[in-house]
């Protein structure tokens, strides 16, 4: 009777589940499906058709065309650049976090959270309209610089190419650091308040309780979010790089995954290719999972998957 008690609950909470499992289903896995494209040549509007397979042509392209390969070499430099900063930086969030947790006055606290986690929430045009609006050549950057005197002419801060895997990190850390600590400040209010007591007592400083048991206490999370972020590591999106890319600075801002947008909606339509491209980016990207969650096991004793 236990046992029919058992499988009962274990069926019901299987249906609580499948709804999310088909959502996965169809937004994550469906879509591979049209793989089949990297092994035909295809053009639209024209059908897949048996006369058009080609087999691994695509991939082959992708080493044997030196043109290509430099392009996929340029844009995969500006990717581990972009993704490498904000692998350097990922602390940001969790020392932001640490402090925000350290503010007594609620109100004050409640304002600074809601200010830095609302850009979040920005889609990337409106936050190119904004920096548009202060760093345009006619924006509020170059006019108060140029009433002042200090400039003769206008600077092009959104058209150089100069440090722009930098300032697109700073843009990129305005809008996620304050989304990005909420899970910080949930693992602090994990934290036993008996321990933080005892270190009171014991004469211990605000910087040292911060230092000898908040940030040891949410270590685990940040390796976490570490580990995901190595496995996503190909993974920069291309929301934020495409609404800020022109043609000044294409050739650093371009990263793989505008890369291959940018390819299959050309005018070529070269849907094969950057097919054939995801599905190596997608590859890499498993492997480095795997990576990271050996690591992971070696490291802290566990994995995360």
């Amino acid at each position: 009777m236990r046992i029919n008690q058992r499988k009962l609950r274990s069926y019901k909470e299987f249906l609580l589940v499948l709804p999310f499992l088909v959502v996965v289903a169809i937004f994550s896995y469906f879509p591979l499906y049209g793989w089949i494209y990297a092994f035909h040549d295809y053009r639209p509007p024209f059908p897949i058709t048996n006369e058009t397979f080609v087999g691994l042509k695509w991939f082959e392209t992708i080493i044997n065309n030196p043109v290509r390969t430099a392009d996929i070499l340029r844009v995969l430099r500006n990717t581990f650049a972009m993704s490498g900063i904000s692998l350097a930086f990922s602390w940001f969030p969790m020392v932001f976090a640490v402090f925000l947790n350290e503010i007594k006055c609620h109100p004050y606290k409640k304002f600074v959270q809601t200010v830095t986690t609302l850009p979040n929430f920005i889609s990337w045009v409106l936050v190119y309209s904004i920096a548009f609006n202060i760093f345009s050549s006619t924006g509020a950057v170059n006019v108060v610089l140029q009433n002042l005197g200090w400039i003769d002419k206008p600077i092009a801060f959104l058209k150089s190419s100069d440090h722009v895997w930098f300032t697109q990190w700073l843009w990129l850390t305005w809008k996620n650091a304050g989304w990005a600590a909420i899970m910080y400040l949930a693992a602090i209010t994990g934290i036993d308040e008996e321990m933080m007591e005892a270190a009171r007592v014991d004469g211990a400083s605000r910087m040292q309780i911060i230092w000898h048991i908040t940030i040891p206490s949410i270590l685990p999370t940040y390796f976490v979010i570490v580990m995901l972020n190595l496995a996503n590591f190909l993974s920069n999106g291309m929301e934020q790089y495409y609404v800020f890319q022109n043609a000044f600075n294409m050739d650093y801002i371009e990263v793989l995954d505008l890369y291959v947008y940018n390819m299959a909606t050309s005018s070529t339509g070269a849907y094969p290719l950057s097919t054939a491209i995801s599905i190596l980016k997608s590859v890499v990207s498993v492997i480095l999972l795997v990576v990271s969650n050996t690591a992971s096991k070696l490291i802290r004793g566990e994995g995360f998957i």
